[in-house]
């Protein structure tokens, strides 16, 4: 699809199989495949944080029954464009890792992500806006449509959200097409108006990006 379309592409997340890291049974990670415009596989991002949690009279889930996490933040250099990171819906709710993202430099998160019918409408928009004026940085968010036939049902509403925490487009719960145009004279434009980057106290709290784990394993 990539190679055809002579795009990038950030292939959502699937499960992955890896034979051999545990004698004892198969490991599965929750996996996303970023490819080139030629059709290569760039790197992959396995989710790091699973989704551990019980809400009462919402939810209950544990991906950890089946799933095992990953070590590091998925960092890829798109040469036309610039830096972009990869994490995985969980992942979202750790601003750590978006911290880690822009200040190595990169321009844009994105996150393949299935919030639920509970935590959607309280917090899907919620954390992308979070994530962006934290950072100042794009957001985006990309969701699968609802299918309320499925025994899992997605909150859809993919988006994209500016450097000032503005919605760019957001979808609705139906399948769609939405699209942004991300211009890097909009992150500088934020930094400029409210310079986080040059008043962060690195004598008061530590900089978690210092001893980060990155990577981009293909």
């Amino acid at each position: 699809m990539a190679r055809d379309n002579n795009v990038y592409l950030v292939g959502g997340s699937i499960p992955e199989l890896v034979p051999g890291e545990n004698s004892d049974k198969p490991t599965y990670y929750n996996t996303s495949l970023i490819f080139s415009p030629t059709g290569e596989l760039l790197a992959s991002h396995r989710k790091i944080h699973l989704f551990d949690i019980d809400i009462p009279g919402g939810i209950t889930f544990r991906e950890s029954d089946v799933l095992s996490p990953g070590n590091t933040l998925t960092l890829v250099d798109l040469p036309e464009y610039g830096r972009i990171a990869i994490a995985i819906c969980y992942d979202i709710r750790f601003p750590e890792l978006a911290m880690i993202a822009a200040r190595k430099g990169a321009f844009a998160l994105i996150y393949p992500g299935a919030f639920n019918m509970t935590t959607g409408p309280l917090h899907w928009q919620l954390l992308g806006r979070s994530r962006a004026v934290d950072n100042q940085i794009y957001v985006a968010l990309c969701s699968p449509a609802r299918d309320m036939s499925a025994s899992y049902h997605a909150w859809g509403h993919s988006l994209v959200v500016d450097p000032m925490a503005k919605v760019l487009v957001e979808a609705e719960d139906s399948e769609t097409i939405v699209s942004a145009e991300l211009d890097g004279a909009e992150i500088e434009k934020a930094r400029t108006g409210i310079p986080l980057r040059t008043q962060r106290r690195f004598d008061v709290y530590p900089d978690v990006s210092q001893e980060a784990q990155t990577g981009s394993q293909p």
